[in-house]
């Protein structure tokens, strides 16, 4: 696939351009700011944009506001933020539009290649990777939220794995579960969060939204 990178620490970009071009992807630009990242994007129109959070010249939010005004308007841009930080705010507001294709990964918990290039796949193709760590700090910011006190104990697992991407399956093996108890649930999650039937996927974001929006 075609990717642009926004990073400012220049061995780190260079050590994402060498790993992504050595397993077969081409990296049509690597940046260090955001306004080159937005220039980047526009111009080469990447099946997905690796994005830090902390640009120039500020080092705040310039990466993620970059992210939000790139799938600004409904635009198809798929984008996977590596950072070291939890930017709670812009992140919930990442996932806001419910249309996937968003990532958002801490860098110090990246321990496995593998793991991070699937990550890449699973974003690029539209799906919804999200860090454990980053799910914890958006829920723990919205846990008082009434709309989500109905939500057993359980239900509250099943949509933290939700939030981080898994599939039913996956979901299945992380808590040791059968295939009827997740779908049933996934289910009740869906019903105690006000989300009538609609496609599937669909509804998985919106019921994560649910959460962290309240």
């Amino acid at each position: 696939m075609r990717i642009v990178i926004a990073e400012d620490l220049l061995l780190l970009r260079d050590g994402l351009v060498r790993l992504l071009t050595d397993t077969g992807h081409e990296v049509v630009a690597a940046v260090d700011n955001a306004d080159d990242l937005l220039d980047a994007v526009e111009r080469h129109r990447p099946d997905l944009s690796l994005v830090d959070v902390r640009l120039p010249p500020g080092f705040r939010d310039e990466g993620l506001r970059a992210a939000l005004r790139l799938r600004s308007d409904g635009r198809d841009v798929r984008v996977l933020i590596l950072s070291q930080y939890v930017e709670r705010a812009y992140a919930a507001e990442l996932l806001a539009d419910g249309r996937g294709g968003v990532g958002y990964l801490l860098k110090d918990r990246v321990t496995a290649l593998d793991d991070f290039l699937d990550a890449v796949d699973r974003v690029a193709a539209g799906g919804t990777v999200m860090d454990p760590e980053v799910v914890r700090q958006l829920f723990t910011r919205n846990s008082r939220r009434s709309g989500v006190d109905a939500l057993t104990p359980r239900e509250r697992e099943v949509l933290g794995l939700m939030a981080q991407g898994m599939s039913n399956s996956a979901i299945c093996a992380a808590l040791v579960l059968a295939p009827v108890s997740v779908e049933k649930h996934i289910t009740n999650i869906f019903a105690k969060l006000d989300l009538p039937p609609a496609d599937d996927a669909h509804r998985r974001v919106r019921a994560v939204l649910a959460y962290l929006n309240g």
